[in-house]
């Protein structure tokens, strides 16, 4: 009876959805993707090859997404709204054919190396691809395809439309790579070519809008000097979880009753879990468990954390998200054999603000 009653008051509160006071003004979102890809056919972002041209594919650049970088790592306060245009435009369609048209360039063979075009858009892409290669790159913007008119250099450098990629070709090969993209109906141009030397030269209407070290804005990049120190309220909170006249048992029945703690099958079992056929074991276990057809292999994943944890002790919280990844995708039979880290760190230019949170994935 006391087990029906504790389940039926599960479903009532399972109706309401709970929030951490810490996260009511600044919410995050974690997200992890796993694939599988055969070894020898792994694409790398590496700008190399002397004289190997550079190409722009995809989507055409616009003034969304600009500044979206620091946006992600400020705060959200009653300025906010202002910072609207920096959210990007996504497009679920045109994205997939850009990931087709890539396995297919990929395919060809004619692609040296491939990046995405991500937080500061072509700017880091083409200096991450520079700096793995130990190569310089020279880029002429007024190549570049663009959906606005009148866009400077600046902005271009900094857009993060969506939906675009940064394509090192072999030489020789490129109206290979750009027959391929325009199949897909996708822009592809080749923007630059890849230089000796170790620079960034970046030119507008024939203009010199950028030569600088590529190094600058990877490996030497300024690193900022914060000072460094426990959150105040740590001890507090530790003494705030000391149980003092507690009723034990009407404390565990509330607990059970809670949406934290109780069965989440009412979300879960809204969804096909059997979709592909691939799902190996249901949900409800500690780990979701997905087969590798093909193959007598399965990998199981699992997301852990304990926010209340963390924000007591930010080093040992960290320390138990890992151990409960761990011992999650043990207890469906796996080898943890890796891991990823989702760490959401407070803002270190406002001392004693509100503590960070980590959240571990651990695979097999």
């Amino acid at each position: 009876m006391a087990i029906t009653g504790i389940a039926s008051a599960c479903r009532r509160s399972a109706a309401r959805s709970f929030f951490d006071e810490s996260y009511s003004l600044n919410p995050l979102v974690n997200a992890f993707a796993l694939g599988l890809v055969r070894q020898d056919q792994i694409f790398f972002g590496k700008a190399a090859g002397i004289g190997n041209p550079v190409l722009y594919v995809g989507a055409k650049t616009g003034r969304d997404g600009i500044h979206g970088a620091t946006m992600a790592s400020a705060e959200f306060d009653e300025e906010a709204l202002e910072k609207r245009p920096t959210v990007q435009v996504g497009d679920p369609f045109l994205e997939k054919l850009l990931l087709e048209a890539c396995l297919e360039a990929m395919r060809s063979g004619a692609i040296e190396g491939i990046q995405d075009m991500g937080a500061a858009g072509l700017t880091s892409s083409s200096v991450e691809m520079a700096a793995r290669a130990g190569t310089g790159l020279e880029l002429d913007l007024t190549l570049v395809p663009q959906r606005e008119t009148g866009m400077t250099a600046y902005e271009m450098l900094l857009s993060e439309s969506q939906e675009r990629m940064l394509i090192v070709a072999k030489r020789g090969r490129e109206k290979e790579v750009v027959e391929i993209f325009n199949k897909w109906d996708l822009d592809a141009v080749v923007i630059g070519t890849v230089v000796e030397g170790d620079r960034l030269k970046v030119l507008h209407n024939g203009r010199v809008e950028a030569d600088l070290p590529v190094l600058a804005l990877t490996d030497e990049a300024p690193k900022y000097e914060r000072p460094i120190a426990p959150p105040a309220a740590q001890n507090a909170a530790a003494e705030d979880l000391k149980p003092s006249g507690v009723d034990l048992t009407k404390a565990l029945a509330t607990l059970l009753a809670s949406p934290n703690i109780c069965s989440k099958h009412w979300v879960y079992e809204q969804y096909d879990s059997m979709v592909r056929t691939n799902t190996a074991v249901l949900p409800g276990a500690d780990a979701a468990v997905i087969r590798v057809k093909e193959t007598r292999r399965a990998i199981a994943m699992c997301l852990d954390g304990n926010g209340k944890f963390v924000g007591i002790n930010a080093f040992e919280g960290a320390k138990l998200a890992v151990a409960e990844a761990a011992r999650n995708v043990a207890c469906v039979g796996a080898k943890p054999i890796a891991v990823t880290n989702c760490l959401n760190f407070a803002s270190p230019e406002r001392p004693g603000s509100d503590r960070g949170r980590s959240r571990t994935s651990s695979t097999e």
